[in-house]
């Protein structure tokens, strides 16, 4: 008679195996402090950590929402300009930068217009509990509404640069003038809302030339909106991509003298199949939602909260459940493996909006909650987590 076969232990993904952001070294919160210590602004508690970048008199970033660098990479034929930009970029390396964990945007904003990592800045994730109201925060569209500066306290890097003497503008869509996000993340000097793409071009162009020494702003949305609807393997996708390209275009061929243009993004983008191998549904897993009180974060970044008493059996539970797929922590060890800053940086008001339980994706997997969560659930394209397809993005250079 046949042994009967007892297969061995899963290798369950350990919490220091997950390639953890460049934070201080290359990422996007260091881009804009270095670009003010190039013009003299040192910002408190932020690193000029992008050593390749030489001083100007006059940046601007634009970012791009959605523009993975693996995806630029993927689409030269769609982004003709953008992909000539690579090789004399970052000091003619070439290389991207990181961004934060989560791999969102509005951490990633958050990020670029501090100038800090998410445990400083405190939006770490898309949603998270207010440890004041127990209840789930969308940091996206603020929603319940909180106070602005009391959830994020620090001054952007626009603000402490409009102080110093430095001409600051953000050129962007009218529709985030006077957003919670734009208050807390992007405020300082002039907000100037244009809605076409080419009006905010001439408009940043016009910005940056100005003042003796400007830092301007700038955003489009759309290859993000596309992504997430149609996929990153779409026409739709695909067109946006080949627009902002002469987006870019446009505004390099504008720019003033001294003046160097840095184009960036805020998170990469994957395709994620429809079936019930890829897409996980917490609303219908008994396993999963077993002594979870909420449910936080994207499917690919997961904030769970348990039930006073039952952290350690849902951590277990989650390990059990998704640890082959999955980079699953609890809070503490996520801090200090630095997923959301360097060790040493977790504010004190920011440690009871992390997850009890943090769960990152490796695999091409999503948590979904069809319930919860059903728009989001239904997304084609998804981002959030440490993978180099949604973590790392360009850091294009064009000086005059």
């Amino acid at each position: 008679m046949a042994e009967p076969y007892w297969p061995e232990h899963p290798e369950f993904l350990s919490v220091e195996s997950a390639p953890v952001p460049a934070y201080g070294t290359g990422s996007l919160a260091d881009l804009l402090p270095t670009l003010a210590g190039g013009m003299g602004v040192q910002i408190p508690g932020a690193h000029t950590g992008i050593p390749e970048l030489a001083p100007a008199d006059r940046n601007c970033v634009f970012l791009i929402d959605g523009l993975g660098w693996e995806q630029l990479l993927a689409h030269p034929d769609e982004a003709p300009y953008l992909t000539s930009l690579i090789g004399s970029s970052r000091g003619g390396t070439g290389r991207p930068i990181t961004v934060g964990f989560p791999a969102t945007t509005a951490t990633s904003l958050a990020s670029v217009g501090t100038g800090l990592p998410p445990a400083a800045h405190g939006l770490p994730g898309y949603t998270v509990r207010n440890p004041e109201t127990g209840q789930l925060m969308n940091q996206l569209r603020w929603n319940p509404w909180t106070p602005p500066h009391i959830w994020q306290p620090y001054p952007t890097v626009f603000q402490l640069a409009d102080k110093a003497g430095v001409h600051t503008a953000q050129v962007s869509s009218p529709a985030f003038a006077q957003t919670p996000l734009t208050k807390v993340a992007l405020s300082g000097g002039a907000f100037h809302g244009r809605l076409s793409g080419e009006e905010r071009m001439d408009l940043a162009a016009a910005q940056l030339a100005a003042g003796d020494r400007s830092l301007v702003y700038t955003y489009y949305s759309e290859v993000d909106g596309k992504g997430h609807r149609f996929g990153v393997d779409s026409d739709a996708w695909r067109g946006q991509l080949m627009y902002v390209d002469r987006l870019v275009q446009r505004l390099a061929e504008q720019l003033p003298p001294r003046s160097a243009l840095y184009v960036t993004a805020d998170h990469g983008m994957i395709d994620i199949p429809f079936d019930e191998q890829h897409r996980i549904d917490f609303d219908e897993d008994w396993e999963l939602r077993a002594g979870v009180a909420l449910l936080g974060g994207e499917g690919r970044a997961r904030h769970v909260y348990a039930v006073p008493g039952a952290e350690s059996d849902v951590l277990t539970c989650w390990r059990e459940v998704l640890g082959e797929q999955f980079w699953v922590a609890s809070r503490e060890e996520a801090i200090a493996a630095g997923w959301f800053g360097p060790p040493g940086t977790c504010d004190e008001r920011v440690y009871g909006r992390l997850g009890d339980v943090i769960a990152a994706a490796r695999d091409d997997v999503l948590i979904i909650a069809s319930e919860r969560e059903p728009n989001e659930s239904a997304m084609v394209g998804n981002h959030g987590s440490m993978t180099a397809v949604e973590q790392l993005v360009p850091l294009l250079e064009v000086r005059a």
